[in-house]
């Protein structure tokens, strides 16, 4: 839903993952807790660049460093339920790039958020991304402004 979201998907490939929520992700109360939507944000970037973008992780040449996590709670999720996972890329520069998560549960949004992954070499220095890669995580790059939507 772009009122939502505040942004234009029209252009982008949109990477999709399944959760399925248990009794383990919940308290007492039967409320899933909101660490999970951090652990599923984790999930489906690694999946995400494992089966879109790069199946080595690019570990020959450096490493992944999550800058920010921001996560957005709209709706309460409880045990059994499945969560659709949506993931886009935006602000992708040399160095670095975001992702955006949609968590959609029975077609509702039920949490939305981002991460900045930068990346760096070996030393831990900032370094620029293969052109090859950056086209790659461009081709699910959506137009999101992470100050106006959420």
């Amino acid at each position: 839903n772009m009122s939502i979201i505040g942004a234009d998907f029209s252009q982008a490939k949109t990477y999709h993952q399944k959760f399925e929520t248990n009794l383990k992700h919940s308290n007492a109360t039967q409320n899933v807790y909101f660490s999970n939507f951090f652990e599923w944000q984790g999930a489906a970037r690694e999946r995400w660049f494992f089966e879109c973008i790069s199946e080595d992780m690019l570990q020959d040449q450096g490493v992944f460093i999550t800058k920010q996590a921001h996560n957005n709670f709209i709706k309460e999720a409880f045990p059994f339920q499945t969560v659709h996972c949506e993931l886009n890329s935006f602000d992708i520069q040399k160095c670095s790039f975001h992702l955006l998560f949609r968590f959609f549960i029975n077609g509702e949004l039920a949490s939305s958020g981002y991460q900045q992954i930068v990346f760096a070499n070996k030393q831990k220095r900032i370094a620029k991304l293969p052109e090859s890669i950056i086209a790659k995580i461009k081709s699910f790059e959506c137009d999101y402004n992470k100050l106006k939507g959420q």
